[in-house]
């Protein structure tokens, strides 16, 4: 059996909890190069999955070295656009992690490289190989919602800023807050799911509330603690942001939230149309009430590993030489959608194309 040959490149947690398991499953793969600029963090990555070959501190030794085919850019956001770059230029297929860069201009460029160097170019948009995602964008296609003529999604949550003060509120390395964190992938599997709708218009507001003073700011439990930087650091993100989308095909709008006031979760989508309705719950299933009988089903299926099957197809597709859902190509009009959503806050009016 081929292996393929990559470098990992950022071993922090999208590294460990989803990427390095998943090619524990993978037979057709060699891992050979774990890098992080922290090298404690990639000999922690070796010794937990022994697969690993080689630990290294510079990502350039991995794009320097012929028998690797593809690199995985697992960094924090700001770098995405210097790797996924550097490695291209390298002659290396790449696989970034969502979001692809900080502004849509870079991701632009990006696809540019990616097309002119003639590599694949995959982006951690994971939810487009969620199971419920695949059932619900086939129930699109086969008019299941009759006439699709507007979604709502939520993704709010109660006092959930991550790492305060450190990369993920710092916008000149993240790029933005809970939109550009969670909205990506709530957005984007919508726009997956509607079948390649065109943006016409968009409005947004964006707040940053609840952590004005990072001091004073209040919680029970912070993801990514270890990142945090309350008495030095910054925190210039949205946590909380809201629009309105109207594409060529239904309205979309949204709420979302890293932090509030109101000690509830509430991270699901509604897809209203004519004939049919469901509501996903993010990362879980969904119900459907069918117009014409009233009945309400929750399908019953197995949810495979998504990340595990995102990897796959990216391995596939480099051997194959045919581009997958998750292909650069496929993806920029999902980061158009975050610049010009973060631009109309900016402006506080609405923008149309």
């Amino acid at each position: 059996m081929k292996k393929t040959v990559i470098a990992v490149i950022g071993c922090g947690r999208i590294a460990n909890n989803a990427h390095f398991p998943a090619f524990a499953k993978m037979e057709n793969l060699r891992v050979k190069y774990a890098c992080d600029v922290i090298k404690e963090k990639a000999e922690a990555a070796k010794e937990k999955f022994d697969f690993v070959e080689q630990v290294i501190t510079d990502y350039k030794v991995a794009l320097e070295d012929s028998e690797v085919e593809a690199v995985y850019v697992l960094t924090p956001n700001y770098a995405h656009y210097t790797v996924t770059m550097d490695a291209l230029r390298a002659g290396k297929h790449v696989f970034c992690e969502k979001p692809i860069t900080v502004n849509y201009e870079l991701s632009c460029e990006m696809a540019e490289e990616a097309k002119k160097q003639n590599k694949m170019l995959n982006i951690g948009v994971c939810n487009r190989y969620h199971k419920s995602v695949e059932m619900l964008e086939e129930m699109n296609r086969e008019g299941k919602f009759g006439k699709l003529y507007h979604v709502y999604c939520s993704f709010r949550s109660f006092r959930s800023i991550p790492g305060l003060g450190g990369a993920f509120t710092t916008k000149a390395q993240s790029g933005g807050g809970v939109l550009i964190d969670w909205g990506v992938h709530f957005l984007d599997l919508i726009l997956y799911i509607m079948g390649g709708a065109k943006l016409e218009s968009v409005t947004c507001d964006a707040y940053s509330e609840m952590a004005k003073n990072m001091k004073d700011y209040k919680y029970t439990s912070m993801w990514a603690e270890d990142t945090a930087d309350i008495e030095n650091g910054t925190n210039d993100v949205d946590d909380f942001i809201t629009g309105h989308i109207r594409t060529d095909k239904a309205s979309i709008s949204f709420n979302g939230a890293w932090a509030q006031n109101i000690k509830h979760d509430d991270m699901f989508i509604d897809f209203m149309g004519d004939k049919g309705g469901a509501r996903l719950i993010y990362g879980k299933k969904f119900e459907f009430c069918d117009g014409s009988t009233l009945d309400l089903t929750t399908p019953d299926y197995e949810i495979p590993g998504m990340y595990l099957r995102e990897d796959r197809a990216f391995i596939e597709a480099i051997n194959s030489g045919i581009k997958d859902r998750n292909n650069i190509e496929n993806i920029l009009e999902s980061a158009k959608l975050l610049d010009y959503l973060y631009k109309s806050a900016d402006a506080k009016k609405e923008i149309r194309f």
